[in-house]
């Protein structure tokens, strides 16, 4: 894998942006990593890449949320997590990361949509079903596993809940802590862990680590209403980025 002046500086932004949303801090914007990954490297790679990365930045949230987590959610939530992660071991090389990425897009725009508009009856506290919390957790075990993008499942379950920013962050970072983990036997059984990649992950060690101490210190100074706001709208952008990518490469590419 050749490395170069511009492919460290895609990978470093890719990083930062992953470890403000791991953060607690902009949460949507985890979806751009892989993805921005993806303009220097392989797919594949790129997931890769960014898993040990992942650890070590899941590994400084729960230091930060350990305190604050919603367990409630994260037992709803975590058979179906663990049943999507093995789906996609399984599937793994016949599964079309378009096809993930068209998916996910068209369930955040709907779930975005569904909160703004006056399609429906909304409850100030929606209390977590468990049938609806195990099919978001199966979501977000899948494409997490494929390509790092369990976010959106997980923020349609958790995010009409309106827990406070900090419960949030710390039910999201017990999640994918224990997600992410998951991972690592089967990414090695599969090769994509290997010297190569964990001794390019270790350059960008720094750049993660500033990310989150950066978004956690930010974190616990956000209102609670600009923060669900915000990460509303960020939802709603990436749903359409999502979609747009996910329709061009599955129809529109040579």
């Amino acid at each position: 894998m050749s490395v170069d002046p511009v492919f460290v500086l895609v990978a470093a932004g890719a990083v930062f942006i992953v470890a403000l949303a791991k953060s607690g801090l902009l949460s949507s914007l985890g979806l751009l990593g892989v993805p921005l990954l993806t303009l220097v490297m392989g797919a594949r790679e790129a997931a890769a890449l960014m898993l040990p990365l992942l650890l070590v930045m899941d590994a400084i949230a729960l230091i930060a949320w350990r305190r604050e987590v919603s367990w409630r959610n994260l037992a709803i939530l975590f058979p179906g997590a663990l049943l999507g992660t093995g789906a996609g071991w399984l599937f793994w090389a016949v599964t079309s990361e378009n096809a993930v990425r068209l998916l996910i897009g068209i369930i955040s725009l709907v779930f975005v949509l569904d909160a703004w508009l006056p399609l429906r009856q909304k409850l100030a506290a929606v209390k977590p079903s468990t049938p609806w919390g195990i099919v978001c957790g199966t979501l977000a075990g899948f494409t997490s596993f494929v390509s790092h993008t369990g976010g959106p499942p997980f923020q349609i379950f958790v995010l009409p809940q309106r827990l406070s920013p900090a419960v949030y962050a710390g039910t999201t970072a017990v999640f994918f802590a224990a997600l992410n983990g998951a991972k690592v036997f089967p990414y090695l059984s599969l090769g994509q862990l290997n010297a190569e990649i964990l001794r390019l992950a270790l350059w960008f060690f720094p750049v993660a680590i500033a990310g989150m101490l950066i978004g956690i210190w930010a974190m616990r100074r956000i209102s609670t209403e600009f923060f669900y706001r915000l990460a509303y709208v960020l939802v709603f952008l990436l749903g359409l980025k999502l979609v747009w990518d996910g329709a061009t490469g599955m129809f529109l590419a040579p």
